[in-house]
This record gives C-alpha cells, structure tokens and sequence, in this order.
C-alpha cells in the first residue's frame, strides 16, 4: 500500500486486497492491542440494532477473521461471511461459511438474507453508492443493515486525543507488530468516508430507509442503520 498518496478505483480495490491478505497473521492481536478490546461493545451494539429476528440469515461484509460471524452465531443464527481477502477468512479461528467476494458485486441471490452487518470497512470500498444499492439487492423486504466505521468524537479535547492516538499510537504499534505501510494508511483512509450527512443521502438514494447515523464510544465509532422497505 502505497504512503504518499491514496489510491483510487481499481488501484484501491487492488491495494486493500494486498493490504489485508499482508496484515491478516496479525491482524487480530494488533487490533486488540490498539482499540482496548472496545471493538467489542461496539460490535454488540451494532448487532443489537439489527433488532433480529430469531434464527436470522445475515450476512457478515467484509468480514475479516470473523468477528460477526462468531457473534451471530452463538446468538442462533446463520451467518455468512464476505470479503475481498482470502487470506483474512484464512487467518479466521471460528470455521464457518466465507466467501471471497466484492461487495460491491455481492455473489448473493435477491431478497435472500434477513439482514446484513459491514464493520470498519465503508472507507475501503471504492464507491459506497453502490454498495447501498447492493444492500437493497440482497436484503429482503423489510430487513435491516447496520454498518459502523471509525468517526471523529465532536468534543474538542476528545478529539484531540482520538487524533493522537489514531494518527500516531496506531501507526507506531501497528508497524512495530505487523506492516507499517498498512497501518500508515489507515489513519489515513478516514478520509475516503464522505460527511455523514452525505452517507445517509446515498443510502437514501439508493432504496433504504429510516437511515439514522449514531456515534458509539464517545464518538470514535459510527453505527449506520437502515431498513429495506
């Protein structure tokens, strides 16, 4: 991955797949180490919007080692995970059902899943439009998504303190126990995520409804939530 400039279109397809496929071995101690294990409630919070019904099929995009997909599960239900790195569903403990796959293609038929979950990885895709529109696609009628990514906490000295550590601690650890070039860019990929006002426009556009933006963590996480009307 590139560190003087930030690759778009086919280049950032290509280069988040590389990028993940590198850091996958590790992906998981070093992300534990650098969010003080916060991912967690941030993950059941996100679950908990889906208000799912029991026995649910979700699917889980980009789904990485498999964080969601191990959480559903042991809530009873059936889910499926989807990302564009062989080598991060590789690298998963919790052996359940993965594809390979673009999300902004998604290998799914229509209206064949009850909801779908996407964690940390809006600012990887190349366009989120399309993305929505492939929501609408494979949800069923009526189901919900939920997506959460990273996000700047309103209060000054918060912020102040996200920026140390995001811009500076993560990189620093992260080069130290994995690659530097990864986790120089991921501070870095914030920068791809439109204003939230925009994001919940183009989910708008694209079919969803209800579409509500909510800051977890005191604001170091955003939770998108929509419905398939």
């Amino acid at each position: 991955m590139p560190t003087d400039r930030l690759p778009e279109g086919e280049e950032k397809r290509a280069a988040v797949r590389d990028m993940f496929d590198t850091i996958a071995p590790r992906y998981d101690l070093v992300n534990r180490i650098m969010t003080f294990r916060l991912d967690v409630g941030v993950r059941k919070r996100t679950l908990q919007s889906l208000a799912l019904e029991p026995r649910s099929t979700v699917l889980d995009l980009a789904c990485g080692t498999g964080d969601f997909v191990k959480a559903l599960e042991a809530q009873g239900h059936t889910a499926i995970g989807i990302d564009l790195s062989y080598g991060m569903m590789a690298a998963a403990s919790h052996k359940s059902p993965y594809v390979q796959g673009d999300l902004l293609a998604l290998p799914v038929a229509d209206s064949s899943v009850d909801a779908a979950v996407c964690g940390y990885a809006l600012r990887n895709l190349v366009a989120l439009p399309p993305f929505f529109a492939e929501l609408v696609r494979v949800v069923r009628p009526g189901g919900r998504i939920a997506l959460v990514d990273v996000s700047a906490p309103e209060q000054r000295l918060l912020r102040a303190g996200f920026d140390l550590h995001f811009n500076k601690i993560v990189p620093l650890i992260g080069g130290l126990l994995s690659d530097k070039n990864a986790y120089s860019y991921l501070p870095r990929s914030v920068s791809y995520l439109p204003e939230p006002a925009e994001m919940l426009a183009q989910m708008t556009a694209a079919g969803l409804r209800d579409a509500q933006r909510t800051q977890l963590t005191l604001g170091i996480a955003q939770l998108l939530t929509a419905r398939r009307p």
